[in-house]
């Protein structure tokens, strides 16, 4: 069920900007349980809604490892994108224009700060688990460090403490695609269009990987010089994105990607994850190139008792979307083993 959170009471940004307000889409499966603690809180990624049963069909459903039967699952649309929470179309309330170029900044944190009324709402108490990929990952991270008791368990994928300056060259890249748009500085919906299709492209190139392309994009002729399927195939993904999306949600939701840093005021990226006490996994792919495992294994690393995976995948950073299977059964697996690990605990403690 999708349903919109309002929230009327002043919300400080970390830019310094005070919103009057704000409202959340959001989307929830399966029902909260009597003691309030089978949650399982589900971040999405860039441009993504908040119905992971869409975009995360082979974890999330009935029968799958996030069971509605079992869990009450709740995914946010962040702010700043277009499915439903507030995001650069809707009305600015100082002069009741639309935001477009005007819309307040977001980070990460900024974001997870905005989720926590809601949470609140719907009475949950314990996050039994909280699992993320990309940009869903840093928007956990930052939670679980805000609220180290709020969580049992976290599954960070693909993702990392502070965005690199290599994604953040991808990132200032593909914004560089939308302002050279002669449109963008047009006040309409479909300002920027086309530079943003131009971005997705480029931004596909992060997404994926040599493999990818070997695999999906080879030419069965060795005689052709032109027409390649890799650059349909370019073009095929810019367009698909501009019919469900706009170049002012993909604009601002690229910057809060950049501001993403755990250790800002917090002293260090090291000192802000050993406040972390969920007892956490952390997933890396090996073929990826935006989030390479170096920045997994140093999530990994720095919190206490955290455990670190990698899966092999030929899509490159995608996989944490696309590696159904390799996903479930290390989380599975990682759960089980907790679990009993825990039950062996109890008894001990009984037989002392």
């Amino acid at each position: 069920m999708t349903s919109v959170f309002k929230y009327d009471h002043p919300f400080l940004l970390e830019s310094g900007v005070t919103l009057p307000g704000y409202h959340l889409a959001y989307t929830t499966h399966g029902q909260l349980n009597e003691t309030k603690d089978n949650a399982v809180w589900i971040f999405h990624a860039l441009t993504a809604n908040s119905d992971p049963v869409e975009w995360w069909e082979g974890l999330t459903g009935d029968g799958k490892l996030f069971d509605p039967a079992k869990y009450f699952i709740v995914c946010v649309n962040m702010p700043g994108s277009c499915y439903g929470s507030l995001g650069p179309l809707d009305e600015n309330p100082t002069d009741h224009e639309q935001y477009f170029h005007k819309f307040p900044f977001f980070t990460t944190r900024d974001m997870i700060r905005a989720y926590q009324p809601l949470r609140l709402s719907l009475g949950i108490e314990k996050i039994q688990i909280g699992i993320g990929g990309s940009m869903g990952g840093q928007q956990l991270l930052e939670w679980t460090i805000e609220e180290p008791e709020l969580f049992e368990y976290i599954f960070p994928l693909a993702t990392n403490a502070f965005h690199s300056p290599w994604g953040i060259a991808f990132n200032a890249s593909q914004r560089f695609c939308i302002e050279t748009d002669a449109s963008w500085k047009e006040k309409n919906e479909k300002a920027g269009s086309e530079g943003m299709k131009v971005a997705r492209s480029l931004a596909l190139l992060s997404y994926r990987h040599y493999e990818t392309y070997r695999n999906t994009q080879s030419e069965e002729s060795v005689n052709k010089y032109e027409d390649f399927k890799s650059e349909s195939y370019q073009r095929y993904q810019g367009e698909k994105l501009e019919k469900r999306f706009n170049a002012f949600s993909y604009y601002f939701l690229s910057k809060s990607m950049d501001s993403h840093n755990v250790g800002r005021d917090r002293g260090s990226a090291e000192a802000a994850l050993a406040k972390i006490k969920a007892k956490t996994l952390v997933i890396g792919i090996t073929t990826d190139i935006l989030f390479p495992l170096n920045e997994q294994q140093f999530i990994a690393s720095s919190v206490q008792g955290a455990q670190f995976r990698s899966i092999h995948s030929s899509y490159g950073h995608d996989g944490f979307l696309l590696e159904y299977e390799k996903i479930k059964n290390i989380i599975a697996d990682f759960l089980k083993r907790k679990s009993s690990e825990e039950f062996h605990k109890k008894q001990i403690t009984i037989s002392n």
